[in-house]
């Protein structure tokens, strides 16, 4: 009589390093997918604003905080050469002047910047434009500045230059001086930035300044 063999019985340790091969297999795409969007990622939310490196030149590689005084906005990011980029600065939530919740737009920012200098130049300077309207000076009516109201430095500083200077007509301008940033060093400002008839939208322009001669 014919011999009678049953189904193949499937050796249970296949199915699991098979279903193990998988979940790696996932694990590692979905890993490359969040590495490729945060590489690609344009704007970042923080507190009652979006902050975007859209304009080119540079790239924001992180943001966070609420932007009151024991909360700042810090703004990590890379100059790639030292020529002046722009950071475009939206508010995402409801526009309420001199709200000090940090919920809302506020038009009173604590701002701290940490750029590094991969422009392969050292900085001599740094200077900073605060504009309404893109391309175009700020002018005293308009309400935004540097915290034009005060006189003292207070709220300004940084880790690599020892000097400040502000001019208010007719741009809003802060520029720090005396000091040095080698290439591949990442130096922080620290500023207040006040709007006190607030837009949805406004410009920082950045502007690293290398050695004339």
């Amino acid at each position: 009589m014919p011999c009678r063999t049953g189904p193949k019985r499937r050796h249970p340790r296949r199915h699991i390093l098979a279903g193990a091969a998988l979940l790696i297999a996932t694990w590692l795409s979905n890993e490359s997918r969040s590495q490729e969007t945060e590489a690609d990622q344009k704007v970042w939310n923080a507190g009652a604003y979006s902050f975007s490196d859209e304009l080119g030149g540079f790239r924001i590689t992180s943001v966070s905080g609420t932007g009151t005084r024991k909360d700042p906005f810090i703004i990590r990011e890379e100059l790639l050469s030292a020529t002046p980029v722009t950071l475009t600065i939206r508010t995402t939530r409801p526009i309420r002047p001199f709200d000090s919740s940090g919920f809302y737009a506020s038009g009173i920012m604590f701002v701290r910047v940490e750029a590094l200098n991969n422009s392969g130049q050292a900085w001599v300077e740094f200077e900073f434009e605060l504009q309404e309207l893109q391309g175009q000076a700020s002018v005293f009516g308009d309400g935004l500045s540097f915290d034009q109201r005060r006189t003292d430095n207070a709220n300004i500083s940084s880790d690599s230059f020892a000097q400040y200077s502000r001019d208010f007509e007719p741009y809003d301008r802060l520029r720090y001086t005396d000091g040095k940033v080698d290439p591949g060093a990442v130096v922080g400002f620290s500023f207040l930035v006040t709007d006190y008839t607030p837009r949805w939208r406004f410009y920082l322009v950045q502007d690293p300044r290398i050695p004339s001669s």
